[in-house]
């Protein structure tokens, strides 16, 4: 199974993340499939960058996103489309 999920990054006490499409076996900052996106919460107000296509793609093929990404996803606006184009199909 495949997770849309956060890998951490950044030096210590100064994180910042990458969204990325991983194997949910995998560890947390192991190896990923993909990068989707960005996630940079030090910064005020925190900065997303997200692909969306990218990642409309993995929700397509039945990645599960995390909650974090769940919300990150919501705020950007991506889980809307998805759903959108879920109940068109």
């Amino acid at each position: 199974m495949v997770k849309l999920r956060l890998k951490r990054m950044g030096a210590k006490k100064v994180p910042f993340y990458r969204i990325v499409a991983a194997d949910a076996k995998a560890r947390r900052d192991g190896r990923d499939i993909e990068t989707i996106g960005t996630y940079d919460p030090v910064k005020k107000p925190a900065v997303v960058v997200i692909d969306e296509e990218k990642a409309l793609n993995w929700l397509n093929k039945g990645a599960v996103p995390t909650d974090t990404v769940r919300s990150l996803l919501a705020k950007n606006g991506t889980m809307k489309k998805f759903a959108e184009a879920k109940k068109n199909k």
